[in-house]
Parts: C-alpha cells; sequence; structure tokens
C-alpha cells in the first residue's frame, strides 16, 4: 500500500459518518433516481454502490484506489437519491466527506490546482474581484473582442463544450446588485446593522408585510445581475422590505462540492455574521445551490462554536418562490399577442428540490401568469447534468445527461424552459443552442419570466 493510499484510508475512516454508511438498507431504490447510473447502469456509479465503496474502504476491505476516487469524481452531487430513499440516508453528506478527504490527501495537478485556488480563494469569495472579472467579460462581450476571436478561430482551441458554453454566456455585467440599483435610482436607504456593518435597505411597495435579507451570490452577481434586480423588484411588489448586506459573500457550495470544505466553513461564517447584523425575518435566496447551501449551514458547522447561530441562520433561509406565492398577489399581465399562448415548462433545480424541498412554490407562481400554458416536463426532478462545475469537470457525462433532458423538453413543445438556479439555466441554454433551438426556444430565470408578466423589465 502506497504512502498516499495508506493516508487517504486513515482520513475517510476519521471522516466518513459511520451511522450514514450502516443506515443503507442496499434497497435500491435510489438507482432510478441517479443520472450517472442512468447513463451508465454500473453499480458502483450508483448512490448505492458509491456508499458500499466508502463502507469497503472504512471498514478496512478495499483500497481507495483511482477507480474509488473516479466514482467519487462522477457522482454529480443532485441529492436526487436522499427523497428516494426510505431510510433517509444523508447521501450528500457522505459524499461531501469523501470528496474532503480526497482534496486534503491527494495532491492535484499543478494546472487543476492553480486554477481552483485562482477562483476559489482569490476571486469567489472576494466581491470586488468577481465584479472586475465581470467587467472585464463585459469588456470582452462588447469591445468586439468575442467577434474577432471568433473569426479568427480562436475558439477552436478549446474543447466543444467549452466553446458551447461561451456561445451561451449572457452579457456580464460590473457593477453588482447594490450598484445596479443605485444607478436605477430606485428607492433605498443605508443602514448601519448590528457591528458596524453596512446595509442597503429598499422599502416594500405599500403595506410591509415582512423583512427579508437578500443573498446576492458571486457569479450570480455579475453574469445575472438583472435576475438580482428583478428579485428585489419582485419581492417589493410582494410585500417585503428587502436588505442586502454588503459584507455578505459567495455560499461556498463550489468549495463544498470540490472538497474545500474548511473554506465552505469560513464562508458561512462570514454570510452569517452578516445577515445576523441585519435583523430579518428570512434570509432569501434565487439560485438553489446557493440556497441548499445555506439551508446546511448548521451541518456545515456541526462542532463548530457557532452551530447554534448556524442552526438559527438555517431556519431562515427561503427560495425566492415560496416569499413570493406566500406574499401579495403579483400585478402580472398577459403574455403573448391577443389569445396566442407561451408554452412553458419547468425544469426543478436539484438542489432546490432535494434539499430545500420546493416544488410547488415555482410551479404555482406559474400558473398565476395570464396567457402561460404550463406543460410539465417530463422527468422534470432529474439533473440537467449542470451540477456546479460538473460540465466543465465531467463535459461527456454532463453532454449525456444535457442530451436525455432535451429530449423531455422537445416534447412538451414548450416555447420558454424555467429553472431557478443559474447554473440550471447556462445549463438549459447549452441544450437550446446545442440542440439548434436557439429560434423557438429560450431558456429562462423564473424570476425574470415573473419580473416580464409583473411589467418590471
Amino acid at each position: 500500500m502506497s504512502t498516499e493510499i495508506k493516508q487517504l484510508t486513515e482520513k475517510l475512516q476519521l471522516t466518513l459518518d459511520p451511522d450514514q454508511l450502516t443506515n443503507c438498507m442496499r434497497c435500491g431504490f435510489c438507482q432510478t433516481a441517479c443520472p450517472t447510473f442512468q447513463e451508465t447502469g454500473l453499480e458502483a456509479a450508483s448512490p448505492r454502490g458509491r456508499i458500499a465503496l466508502m463502507k469497503a474502504v472504512y471498514d478496512g476491505k478495499m483500497e481507495p484506489d483511482a477507480a474509488f476516487r473516479s466514482q467519487m469524481d462522477l457522482c454529480l452531487g443532485c441529492r436526487a437519491c436522499e427523497p428516494a430513499c426510505p431510510s433517509d440516508v444523508k447521501y450528500g453528506q457522505l459524499i461531501e466527506q469523501a470528496r474532503e478527504s480526497i482534496a486534503a490527501v491527494t495532491p492535484e495537478r499543478w494546472p487543476v490546482r492553480t486554477v481552483k485556488r485562482l477562483f476559489m480563494e482569490r476571486l469567489f469569495p472576494h466581491h470586488g474581484r468577481m465584479r472586475l472579472l465581470g467587467s472585464s467579460l463585459k469588456l470582452y462581450q462588447t469591445s468586439g473582442l468575442q467577434k474577432l476571436a471568433r473569426g479568427l478561430g480562436v475558439m477552436k482551441l478549446f474543447p466543444t463544450h467549452m466553446r458551447e458554453m461561451e456561445a451561451v454566456l449572457p452579457q456580464a455585467a460590473g457593477d453588482g446588485v447594490i450598484r445596479r440599483w443605485e444607478k436605477l435610482g430606485l428607492p433605498a436607504r443605508w443602514e448601519q446593522g448590528e457591528g458596524g456593518q453596512s446595509l442597503l435597505v429598499i422599502p416594500a411597495e405599500g403595506e410591509r408585510l415582512g423583512r427579508v435579507g437578500m443573498f446576492r451570490g458571486c457569479i450570480m452577481d455579475v453574469l445575472f445581475t438583472e435576475t438580482n434586480v428583478n428579485t428585489i423588484k419582485l419581492l417589493r411588489l410582494a410585500g417585503y422590505e428587502v436588505v442586502v448586506p454588503a459584507s455578505q459573500t459567495c455560499c461556498g457550495a463550489l468549495h463544498n462540492h470540490a472538497g474545500e470544505r474548511e473554506s465552505a466553513r469560513r464562508l458561512a461564517r462570514t454570510n452569517i455574521a452578516a445577515f445576523g447584523a441585519a435583523r430579518v425575518d428570512a434570509v432569501v435566496s434565487n439560485a438553489g445551490g446557493c440556497g441548499a447551501t445555506l439551508k446546511e449551514v448548521d451541518h456545515l458547522l456541526h462542532g463548530d462554536p457557532g452551530e447554534a447561530e448556524a442552526r438559527q441562520f438555517a431556519s431562515q433561509v427561503r427560495d425566492v418562490s415560496e416569499l413570493l406565492a406566500e406574499g401579495r398577489p403579483l400585478p402580472l399581465k398577459p403574455l403573448g399577442q391577443g389569445e396566442e399562448q407561451v408554452t412553458v415548462t419547468y425544469q426543478d433545480s436539484c438542489h432546490l428540490r432535494n434539499v430545500m424541498r420546493v416544488t410547488s412554490a415555482p410551479r404555482q407562481l406559474i400558473r398565476t401568469v395570464p396567457g402561460a400554458k404550463m406543460q410539465e416536463l417530463p422527468d422534470a426532478d432529474r439533473c440537467c447534468g449542470s451540477a456546479g462545475i460538473y460540465n466543465l469537470t465531467q463535459p461527456e457525462m454532463s453532454a449525456s445527461v444535457l442530451d436525455h433532458k432535451m429530449e423531455q423538453v422537445e416534447r412538451t413543445r414548450a416555447h420558454v424552459i424555467l429553472t431557478a438556479n443559474p447554473g440550471c439555466l447556462l445549463q438549459m441554454k447549452w441544450g437550446v443552442h446545442r440542440h439548434g433551438k436557439d429560434k423557438t426556444m429560450q431558456a429562462m430565470h423564473l424570476v425574470d419570466f415573473l419580473a416580464e408578466s409583473a411589467g418590471q423589465r
């Protein structure tokens, strides 16, 4: 046994939760819900199979070799297996524990290590740097550099999936939701929260039903700034005062999925402090992946001195669709021309559905839009293949999962595909482009769709 294998074995035995490993009854209900098992038909590529691999290593019956690590990496982390599990096995916690152990022991190639450190430590947690990145990307998109790069064939130097993803990127922004809101001259005031934290407070329209803190995200705030702005507009219409803490940071979802759990814990502590200072009734997210990570900070910080605060914070996290469904009815107007209806389908964000367990609120809101015909998407609960940066690290599996998803989308004859997570939205945009549907179909965030109907775009 090599030193690396021995160290990884010891780390896994210290990190994996033995109770969750033994909770699995090997019934196989998870297999029908698992995208990688459905794609490969391999037992090892199912949640049951991966748990069996983890337990074998934990019990000292096998070594965590390259094949073991490959199966841990192949998992999408969609967690569709959890609602399907009669024993309530916390598979998501197990796969993250396994990845944390692998990341701590297994050396990465220097290019991968350098890129991860650049984005996860130097960019994502720093809002100012993210806005600078957004400004640079916007310059590339609007100055003619993008057109020149494509004309010179520069993009051909990149893999096909990266070229296709570049083609569907939305126009980036360098301001973020706080600066954009101020530029628009819309109602707002600055307050000082506990500990001197700066808070942008945006009043509700009409009677205030509650005070909510908005989580703006990192990538979300530079690639989907308009969606963040529309989120605030809709919340105001629904009767909420919206608070945006300036000191909030990245949710840590990508760090957690990559096994960088200590970094994720550090980010969680910052966000708990930022929203704690805001004195809000709820913390609202418009990104399923971010919301799920925030919803589980109490598990992430289990045993931490701040666990009680983490538990309180987690209990406050809500998806924007839940608050909109509970608030004052939105003043929605008909879509389309005359009697023409717009056929709409909805793709569930895996983490919104499987972790936050939000399924009915988005559909309820869609059905309130005049002129929108809601067509349920077959297998809407199946992952689209995005899974954070999975479409970059596992492009072949991601594309295969996406292609099957688009087959189901085409069956709905939808004009609009809605989702509630930025990663899913980019993936579905990629799917529309990849399948040549750009002229007949578009992918939108649920918030932007509602804002258009409410005349807020």
